[in-house]
């Protein structure tokens, strides 16, 4: 299974590309199963220089429901020669472009709970993502470099996506150069004697990948890397690289290993310990996994490690290889844990402050789309960036919130009993919420339709006053009176929800010590009292962010979220005016000026980009990665228009600033010695 990323600006985090993303899914997946297929035989020889495949796949099948057509779907670029049934005698097969299907009418009919087994036989070219199942996005391909048949792209017959467990059995043939990675115990052989060479007249090898237990199989990369091992801890652990990341495959190994491990401590053994990490071009997704492959786009892995990417591949051993979701509206049982699994990681490595970070772009992701509640996850299009906000972020965020009502404890109990129980299985919803409230002691109704079943989320106001105990007036915050015995606050915390209800932390600081005192916020108004002995100096709700809420911060980046995707998919106008529409909440954001700049860079409207790259230098400084890259860019501009020496005069004002976010120095030091020149075709 995949997150699909369009092509990122060069300034994207990894993080935030993934909240672009969205699920490698098929249009069809809400509608009711009619087939479970059990296990897959595929052979596949594969001629990288011509880009071709040669297969036969047999398909073993169980009827769900008296079925009279078989359905599958099928890259589009690939051309069924022939089918046959369990007899080896040939059927008829319809190719519908549309949806990317195969459909074979069985003539006998299969009654429900029957199996059965067809042969697919197949070739085609896998080049380009023209026929792709997911537009615009290439998830196979076969080629000198490196070839990668990841399972969303459909080279094999595939029915219920992301949904049917199977086992597999996957040959692959190829250049006797270059190595596969497959989920499995892995075999390897040279081609029969009676096998000649292939049609590029290189000498061929066998791969043999056996996955018997029921998983997501199928995915398969092939190419000259690199292998770096590590059996520490007990983890079984490969790490292919292209050469060119060699001196990076070292700590890429080494946090493998403690992300890994950490999730073991969360959540017990996965199905197996043994993990692929391999390197993808960048002209697929910023990541994939498969059962025991976690795969990384090569412009992802940079000299800083990227271990919130790496951590968040890895957790979908769990999340997805281990147990995966029954139905489409359980998607977030892939998606959300293994986000949420990234930020605890993320909170063991880098402390509080780390997890705030990441809860806050969550925030920001489970708010930019909030329009269906997470349960009804399928009636949104599966090829959406709203679907992928919802699954992921909301999925994310609803976990954080859990763990604060449980409490550690109890939410840790939660989440290994959870993955123990359906290990190698399908859950929903249901399943997990009844495991949560046997370890809260009472029933959390309240708590999951809250966030699963509804849309929206509080934006929280105080208002109190403070009494000085023993005296019957008021006292002003700005009151410099001598220092008193004690005092008491009253006020209330307001929102619009009215049927809001969540235990809520309220932060008392004073002239001495800080006082917390949890309140349960019912409703749109929620009284509370609260005694200090020192003077209150600033009340604060949920300082900690336990609950998903609004702000203006959290719409303005919502904002730009939207803007983002919009922007990624070629509409620049309706991008702006998202852009715009953050800028309405914060004139001097620099981050709203810098995307509107990159939106008037991508039009050619050079002095609009300009003025709106300086906006964002003199804005707020937030992100700080703003400012190097706006010099950056007016460098760009400068050499574009043929000032030569204002260009310089740019890059070195961005070096000066000794912030390499994105790589930015290296880009800065690039354009010193060669000016930079817009490719005359668009991207």
């Amino acid at each position: 299974m995949q997150i699909r990323l369009r092509r990122a600006q060069s300034v994207l985090s990894s993080f935030f590309a993934l909240l672009l993303a969205f699920a490698a899914m098929p249009a069809r997946a809400a509608e009711k199963a009619r087939l479970r297929v059990d296990d897959y035989r595929i052979e596949a020889d594969l001629t990288p220089h011509l880009h071709q495949i040669s297969a036969r796949a047999t398909v073993k099948f169980t009827a769900l429901q008296d079925l009279s057509v078989a359905v599958f779907e099928l890259h589009n670029a690939l051309r069924v020669t022939r089918v046959l049934d369990e007899k080896n005698q040939p059927l008829s097969a319809e190719r519908v472009t549309q949806d990317s299907t195969i459909r074979v009418p069985l003539p006998a009919g299969l009654s429900k709970d029957a199996s059965t087994t067809l042969t697919f036989e197949y070739e085609g070219v896998l080049e380009t993502a023209d026929d792709s199942p997911v537009p615009g996005l290439k998830l196979a391909y076969i080629g000198d470099d490196t070839s990668y048949l990841l399972y969303a792209g459909r080279w094999f017959p595939v029915s219920g996506y992301g949904l049917n467990r199977f086992s597999a059995n996957i040959s692959v043939t190829i250049p006797s150069h270059m190595m596969a990675i497959g989920s499995g115990k892995a075999t390897v052989s040279d081609s029969p004697a009676s096998k000649k060479p292939n049609s590029n007249g290189l000498p061929t090898k066998t791969f043999n990948f056996l996955y018997s237990k029921s998983s997501f199989p199928g995915t398969i990369v092939a190419g000259i890397f690199q292998e770096y091992k590590s059996d520490e801890a007990g983890l079984d652990l490969h790490v292919f690289f292209k050469p060119t990341h060699q001196t990076q495959a070292p700590s890429y190994t080494t946090t493998a290993v403690q992300e890994f491990t950490y999730y073991i401590t969360l959540y017990g053994t996965p199905m197996s310990q043994r993990l692929n990490i391999v390197e993808l071009p960048g002209d697929t997704v910023p990541y994939a996994w498969a059962p025991e492959i976690a795969g990384l786009a090569g412009p992802s892995i940079t000299e800083k490690t990227n271990y919130r990417l790496l951590a968040n591949a890895i957790a979908h051993q769990w999340w997805g290889g281990s147990v995966s979701p029954a139905t489409k509206d359980d998607w977030w049982v892939i998606d959300g844990f293994s986000r949420y699994s990234e930020a605890m990681y993320v909170e063991n490595a880098a402390g509080a402050a780390g997890l705030e970070e990441a809860v806050k772009d969550m925030s920001v992701g489970a708010l930019a789309y909030d329009t269906v509640p997470l349960s009804s996850a399928s009636k949104l299009d599966p090829f959406s960036t709203e679907f992928q906000s919802l699954v992921t972020d909301k999925g994310a965020m609803i976990l954080h919130m859990l763990r604060w009502v449980l409490g550690e404890d109890k939410y840790l109990k939660t989440m290994r009993e959870f993955s123990e129980t359906y290990r190698g299985k399908s859950a929903t919803m249901d399943d997990f919420k009844a495991i949560a409230e046997k370890n809260y002691g009472d029933q959390l109704t309240w708590f999951f339709s809250q966030w699963l079943d509804s849309t929206g989320a509080p934006e929280f106001k105080v208002k109190y006053t403070t009494f000085r105990l023993g005296g019957a007036r008021a006292v002003a915050q700005e009151d410099k009176a001598n220092k008193p015995a004690g005092f008491r606050v009253t006020g209330e915390i307001s929102q619009d929800l009215d049927l809001f209800r969540m235990p809520v932390d309220l932060r008392i600081e004073t002239d001495g010590k800080t006082e917390n005192k949890n309140i349960e916020v019912v409703g749109t108004n929620s009284p509370f009292s609260i005694e200090t002995f020192g003077r209150p100096r600033r009340i604060s709700v949920d300082p900690d962010h336990h609950v998903l809420t609004n702000s203006t911060d959290v719409k303005l980046r919502s904002s730009i979220l939207r803007g983002q995707a919009l922007q990624q998919q070629g509409d620049l106008s309706a991008a702006l005016a998202e852009f715009n529409k953050a800028l309405d909440l914060n004139k001097n954001s620099s981050l709203a000026h810098y995307r509107i700049a990159e939106v008037f860079f991508l039009q050619r409207n050079y002095q609009s980009s300009a003025n709106s790259y300086r906006s964002a230098i003199n804005g707020d400084g937030d992100p700080r990665w703003t400012e190097v890259w706006s010099h950056i860019q007016l460098g760009k501009i400068f050499d574009i228009t043929g000032q030569r020496e204002r260009a310089i005069n740019e890059y070195r004002q961005a070096i000066q600033t000794n912030d390499d976010t994105f790589g930015a120095l290296a880009e800065a030091r690039k354009y010193l010695q060669k000016a930079f020149e817009r490719p005359k075709n668009k991207e």
